[in-house]
């Protein structure tokens, strides 16, 4: 579910894209994601110029960027989570505002440039002067990728990667790279990476369960498989997709469920996403009902719009938000 700063009928427009296969889709505070120290660009460990690899080819930053435009699902929060302020970046969530999610405010000394997401305007880019662009998760079209180029440098998608898949790993690496920082990156990594390990280890019940991982939106159930962030985060901590919703992957990461299928959603651990629509249409929905797993009490459908947020925002810090707060309401799933 990516969308522009935008509107709820632009936000489920993209939604739909997640359907179709688009997308999907950290602490806040202390060392939950770790830091870096804040400036407007630059800097850290690298030495320039750089060679960034992408699904595009090799991209040369000449010089260190001081004006960098954050275009890409993520870009902005992972620039700051470096720190370092872009001076335009995309709102694909619609926070409004700084444009990104509570785990990554007061970041910025200085709001950016709101700049759009499906179709960002090249006016509005080529006036903020930039000397890099990010667009490391997007639609990562070549199309797009050349227009951008023509403006400035331009660190796409990941060799390998399809649109809006880019993992928080690769996306980290990719912007610690482009801003010579690659040190700050490979710590926020292991850091993150030592969190899940932690998390897992502390919650031994969620080691080979299986989870069935849906969403609800106004057209009805659907199911993640892997290259969701949402399967993703589940397998991170040790579960396991449930292999009857995995068997039907196909190019989508996401997968409809009819009303006759819904029983595809019963698991061990049932774990569902409201998107765009009020949890109490989950929770009292009779097929819903139906499911074992919510009567058996080990169904968690998740009402805290900003935890579903920072699933969906894939992010180092959205990531590492969601680890924190998630964790304690899919053990307590498990045990009632």
């Amino acid at each position: 579910m990516p969308f522009h700063p935008l509107t709820r009928r632009a936000a489920l427009g993209v939604a739909a894209l997640t359907t179709a296969g688009a997308l999907a889709a950290c602490g806040s505070g202390g060392d939950a994601s770790g830091d870096a120290s804040a400036s407007s660009a630059g800097g850290g460990d690298g030495t320039f110029p750089v060679t960034v690899s992408t699904a595009f080819g090799e991209v040369e930053i000449p010089e260190e960027p001081l004006r960098v435009v954050a275009l890409g699902w993520s870009d902005a929060e992972t620039a700051l989570a470096l720190g370092v302020q872009p001076v335009g970046a995309s709102d694909w969530l619609g926070f409004g505002g700084e444009g990104v999610g509570p785990w990554a405010e007061g970041r910025y000394d200085e709001a950016p440039e709101v700049i759009e997401t499906l179709e960002p305007s090249l006016e509005a880019v080529a006036a903020l002067e930039p000397d890099l662009i990010l667009d490391t998760r997007s639609d990562g079209t070549r199309e797009r990728y050349e227009q951008l180029q023509q403006i400035a440098p331009t660190v796409g998608i990941p060799e390998g990667a399809e649109q809006y898949r880019t993992t928080w790993q690769q996306q980290l690496e990719l912007v610690g790279e482009a801003l010579g920082r690659t040190d700050e990156a490979e710590q926020l990594r292991a850091g993150l990476e030592q969190r899940f390990a932690d998390a897992a280890a502390a919650n031994p019940a969620f080691a080979g369960t299986e989870v069935a991982v849906g969403a609800y939106t106004s057209e009805g159930f659907g199911a993640y498989v892997r290259g969701d962030t949402r399967v993703d985060f589940l397998e991170a901590l040790g579960f396991t997709n449930k292999p009857a919703v995995q068997e039907l992957a196909g190019e989508s990461f996401f997968v409809p469920v009819s009303d006759e299928q819904v029983a595809l959603l019963d698991a061990p651990l049932t774990v569902v996403f409201p998107i765009f629509v009020d949890p109490a249409q989950v929770t009292g929905n009779p097929l819903w009902q139906t499911l074992g797993s919510v009567q058996a009490g080990n169904a968690l459908v998740l009402d805290d719009e900003t935890l579903v947020n920072a699933f969906s925002s894939g992010s180092v810090l959205g990531t590492g938000y969601a680890l924190d707060n998630a964790v304690p309401l899919l053990a307590q799933t498990l045990a009632d």
